[in-house]
């Protein structure tokens, strides 16, 4: 299990530089796999003052394999699913690096959240809101951080 290190290694560096407004948490115990992260959605954002959870779990060969990270919060945006919280971000698959960081990913669903990408929607529903109606969309956005991100 060479994934250890390298995971302890970064819950400890998350827990000496903490990005502000993450809290880390180990779920089942001792289960260093097996993350829940809860974070303050991001100020002047769609998001602003949500808390959404994100649940976080490692393979045994990570960091060859990126980690698989899901929104428990239910959120309306663009390439996140709703449904299942999946998230369509390029690094968490094909562009996975074994150089990246939970700190690096966490940065990088930060930045998604302020400027969805329009070329990747997962929901054929939100897009079709996100290309004909932006003000709705954004609407959308506000109400359900407003009713799930509590």
């Amino acid at each position: 299990m060479s994934s250890v290190p390298r995971i302890k290694k970064e819950l400890q560096n998350f827990q000496d530089e903490p990005l502000t407004g993450f809290l880390i948490s180990i779920l089942d115990g001792n289960n260093i796999f097996h993350w829940k992260i809860c974070f303050s959605g991001p100020q002047g954002s769609l998001y602003e003052n949500g808390i959404f959870t994100l649940d976080v779990l490692f393979p045994e060969d990570y960091p060859l394999k990126s980690p698989k990270i899901v929104f428990l919060t239910s959120i309306y945006h663009l390439n996140i699913d709703y449904n299942t919280g999946q998230i369509c971000l390029e690094i968490l698959g094909q562009n996975w690096s074994p150089s990246l960081t939970i700190r690096k990913l966490l940065l990088s669903i930060l930045a998604l959240l302020y400027d969805p990408n329009p070329n990747s929607p997962l929901l054929d529903d939100v897009n079709t809101v996100f290309k004909k109606d932006k003000a709705l969309y954004q609407q959308k956005a506000k109400e359900w951080t407003k009713m799930y991100a509590k």
